[in-house]
């Protein structure tokens, strides 16, 4: 008999089968963990939208609802038997946050009496399913972002198309967003939403994909489908449901649009050899920034995005590069009660004032332009490098989108791209803003790459600690060095699809030190909040 990955106890959670339960907190700190995350409305002025675009949200609301419920059987399993069995009210409150018994931001850790670990796999495999069973499964489609594994009737393993998996869910997200296209009077969105209802059944997510790329005219932006990729812990393989609505924010955007030429002169400027950097990103990539008004799934869970780099699809991005989306309202309130908080703690008083929104902003746009520079594919071109990095995929390439902005906002500055720049803003307001990231624990594929970034400046002396005061002082120059050098070694581990490199580069710098504990719980103790968490929906937009 294999062994099972979860005690009996929690596989009563999973399974509708098995006999009701009442669920309890194992954290006697329930009540404070709830209050760390402040709420936060999200709305905009829909006065921008025509009469039609109006009508068309309470669709895509709905849409985005179910969205939210598929996130929930992908993550625990039956949302609706873990509430209804949660007497504390607290309780109840950080499941819906953590979406689950398991602390998002303090390594998966149970805060359920009686649920032991979280599965690696998530819900995409069977919980006795073992890496050596996977293994030696030979099938095609087992990795396939779009499917499940689970068993048949003879217990053997077979591989289920998420569109026949969840084909309730999915068809009516599909009839809502053809009933939105009919509404639809930009030709772009039409498209997009048309060819979206068609991949929510069948799979083939490339064409809407493509799609989306070409939307260049809309206000109201829909992300909706299997996107990401860390809830699973195990092969990074399987994609899990969310869904964005956005509203233009054309002004700001309008600022932005000049980036996206300057897309392939970024890519030939990297600090690395030729043929690292020998892929030339689409020129079509999208930089605008958005109003979010509701977030559901996967970017909901644990901290709450700021910013989408999308599609993941590596051919997509050869072809027509990516959209990379700036969610202000959301970006504003984590500047505001938790980036300046956290830097009147950790910064020194003299460099505080570097600690700017309009840095924030820039840091965290060009954290989404870098994931599409680089390359794709491995050296060898045998395979991805998502492929070629398997679990380490996520946090490797989170870190090198985090360096790689840095990166390129100074060398947007030497090229006169950004008039009037102190890029010392830029490195403080960077630096800061690891200390509000690296919050997000060690489960968090940002998180783990903040780590990991923090132990690197620190071993390269990109900044100085004085203990008596507990302030970090940056230094400009030698920040500068640890910026290009790290950004050439993780362009080339990637190249390389050195995974064994990424594995050790993980296991010795993706971790909190007790030094940096110590900061972390100074910054506890002062009260200010870990994230955010969202009052949102049709009401609160007064639809």
């Amino acid at each position: 008999m294999k062994k099972l990955l979860l005690p009996l106890m929690a596989l009563a959670g999973l399974m509708a089968c098995q006999p009701k339960v009442t669920y309890t907190s194992s954290d006697p700190n329930i009540k404070e963990k709830v209050e760390e995350f402040i709420p936060f409305t999200l709305s905009t002025d829909l006065s921008v939208l025509s009469e039609k675009e109006k009508q068309m949200l309470p669709l895509l609301f709905e849409a985005a609802e179910i969205m939210d419920g598929l996130f929930w059987q992908q993550a625990w399993g039956n949302k609706t038997e873990l509430l209804a069995n949660t007497p504390d009210e607290y309780l109840k409150k950080f499941m819906l946050i953590n979406y689950g018994p398991w602390e998002r931001l303090n390594d998966n850790q149970s805060f359920v009496e009686g649920i032991g670990t979280k599965p690696l796999g998530a819900q995409f495999y069977p919980l006795d399913m073992t890496k050596e069973e996977f293994e030696a499964f030979d099938h095609p489609k087992k990795s396939d972002l779009y499917t499940i594994l689970k068993r048949n009737a003879k217990g053997e393993l077979e591989v289920v198309p998420y569109s026949e998996a969840y084909k309730a869910e999915l068809s009516k997200v599909s009839d809502l967003l053809k009933k939105a296209a009919t509404l639809a009077e930009d030709e772009g969105l039409k498209n997009y939403l048309t060819l979206r209802a068609d991949a929510l059944l069948s799979n083939e997510y490339q064409p809407s994909d493509m799609a989306w790329m070409d939307m260049k005219t809309n206000t109201i932006d829909f992300v909706v489908g299997p996107i990401e990729t860390y809830e699973d812990a195990m092969y990074g393989s399987k994609a899990a449901f969310e869904s964005y609505i956005l509203i233009k924010d054309k002004e700001w955007s309008d600022k932005l649009t000049r980036f996206a030429a300057l897309l392939p002169q970024l890519q030939e400027s990297l600090p690395v050899e030729a043929e690292y950097k020998k892929e030339v990103p689409g020129t079509d990539s999208d930089l605008g920034a958005y109003d979010a008004l509701y977030y559901a799934g996967d970017c909901n869970a644990g901290s709450k995005t700021i910013a989408i780099n999308l599609p993941n699809d590596p051919q997509v991005h050869i072809e027509k590069g990516s959209r990379k989306l700036q969610l202000k309202n959301s970006m504003r309130a984590k500047f505001d009660n938790i980036l300046v908080p956290i830097s009147k703690v950790v910064i020194a008083p003299e460099q505080q004032q570097h600690v700017k929104f309009d840095a924030f902003f820039e840091n965290t746009m060009f954290h989404e332009v870098a994931h599409g520079l680089g390359i794709k594919m491995t050296l060898d071109g045998t395979q991805s490098v998502r492929e070629a990095m398997k679990e380490t995929a996520s946090s490797i390439e989170e870190a090198k989108a985090d360096i790689l902005g840095l990166y390129m906002v100074t060398k947007l500055a030497e090229m006169g791209e950004l008039p009037n720049k102190d890029l010392m803003d830029n490195y403080v307001t960077f630096m800061a803003g690891i200390f509000r990231s690296v919050r997000f624990g060690a489960a968090s594929a940002h998180g783990k790459a903040n780590m990991m970034r923090f132990n690197y400046f620190q071993e390269q002396g990109a900044f100085s600690y004085d203990e008596a005061s507990g302030y970090y002082t940056v230094d400009f120059d030698k920040m500068t060095e640890a910026m290009n050098h790290l950004s050439a070694e993780i362009l080339v581990m990637q190249g390389d699809g050195n995974y064994e490199k990424a594995k050790q580069m993980l296991a010795e710098m993706g971790t909190i030190r007790p030094a940096l504990q110590a900061d972390l719980d100074r910054i506890a103790a002062a009260g200010i909040p870990r994230d955010i968490v969202f009052e949102q929906g049709a009401a609160v937009c007064g639809l």
